[in-house]
């Protein structure tokens, strides 16, 4: 069976804050690597003090900082700074940094300076906006992200608002692309002996989510906008109304259009030229959203959903967190974890299975400099 420790044996001093750094962090640190997560001494990572705190520990933070551990480091005392270094230049594969921008250099904890002392070091920068180019070394957040590159314009209804996603999707984006990016430099190194740098940005992460978008954009000069829940490629594939609530339909080609069509009672609508591929539909999809809403109203979510299970139609309701938390599948798959060193610290484990076994959570996040004394020697 393959381990779910399969980064065992690697060392990883994460200089980050806020979510996409620690994100990167906790996906090496939950795949066996030994992730060093390292703090201010006086307030720590922003991210503690971010409602709500339960327990003492905000679960912003609990999200994002699990199975490290933690030391703090003042970067302006001389001594603490020097032993940073020196488990970097002595202990470390791996650097991952998304700290303001000019930190690093300041304080000599940069790729150039710590790589010329270690070839070997492997070391990811996150920052905002890329690191060349007339925006490179400009600070920014995720929401200014969904902005810039142009995600906004492709959420929310049309006509409507810049509308955010409601999750901070660059920032946790661009942590999976810094844990990825990250094993494949440590398997080159494992072919060359040799590091690198790795460069990463929201900005980057944000243009990857509108892909799709973009290649629209340039291959007919078109730019698709808003579309609701709904798809500019494909009709009908959206959320609709029915009687006591919303449900999800996607009707991703003609068989299952024309199997949608007969549980809606009207197994004709396939023979009809303006409905009978998809792309007709997409030019016809406000006419027709609008008649299969009206047959939805006549029944509740749930017995629509069994119809359409029967013959194979995805859909399902369209469900609220707490539903998502009590769901029998989520728990089947075990999703939710407890560290094993404090059962009432609960969160989500990561997305995958190792030969059916999910990378566990191995420690609870850690307390403001709680690993000082076993790394450092010092409180």
């Amino acid at each position: 069976m393959t381990s779910t420790s399969p980064l065992s044996g690697f060392v990883v001093v994460e200089l980050g804050h806020n979510v996409a750094g620690p994100v990167g962090g906790q996906i090496l640190a939950e795949l066996g690597a030994k992730v060093v997560k390292v703090e201010d001494p006086g307030k720590g990572d922003a991210a503690r003090h971010w409602p709500p705190v339960v327990d003492g520990i905000s679960t912003v933070y609990r999200a994002l900082n699990r199975s490290k551990a933690g030391v703090t480091v003042d970067f302006n005392d001389a001594t603490q700074l020097a032993d940073l270094k020196a488990l970097i230049l002595n202990e470390a594969d791996v650097v991952l940094q998304n700290l303001r921008p000019g930190v690093v250099e300041k304080y000599g904890l940069d790729a150039e300076t710590l790589r010329a002392e270690k070839p070997a070091l492997v070391y990811a920068n996150i920052g905002a906006y890329g690191a060349v180019g007339p925006m490179a070394g400009k600070p920014g957040y995720d929401v200014l992200m969904q902005g810039y590159a142009g995600l906004m314009s492709v959420q929310g209804e049309p006509g409507g608002p810049p509308m955010r996603a409601g999750s901070s999707i660059n920032d946790v984006g661009t942590g999976m692309w810094a844990a990825l990016s990250i094993q494949a430099a440590l398997l080159e190194r494992s072919r060359t002996g040799e590091g690198g740098v790795i460069e990463l940005s929201l900005y980057e992460t944000g243009i990857s989510w509108i892909a799709i978008h973009l290649s629209t954009y340039l291959a007919t000069g078109r730019a698709e906008g808003k579309q609701g829940s709904g798809n500019a490629y494909i009709t009908p594939y959206q959320a609709f109304q029915a009687r006591d609530g919303h449900m999800m339909i996607g009707a991703a080609n003609d068989v299952l259009f024309a199997k949608t069509a007969a549980v809606l009672g009207h197994p004709e609508w396939p023979d009809e030229p303006r409905y009978a591929k998809n792309a007709d539909r997409v030019a016809v999809r406000h006419e027709l959203i609008a008649k299969m809403e009206d047959v939805l109203k006549q029944d509740d979510v749930m017995n629509w959903v069994a119809k359409f299970d029967a013959v194979g139609v995805p859909a399902c309701p369209i469900r609220d967190v707490p539903e998502v938390a009590n769901c029998p599948q989520t728990e089947a798959l075990g999703l939710i974890q407890e560290a094993p060193d404090n059962p009432d610290v609960r969160s989500i484990g990561l997305p995958f299975s190792l030969d059916g076994a999910r990378p566990p959570m191995r420690k609870q996040p850690p307390s403001l400099g709680r690993d000082n004394r076993q790394i450092f020697g010092r409180d």
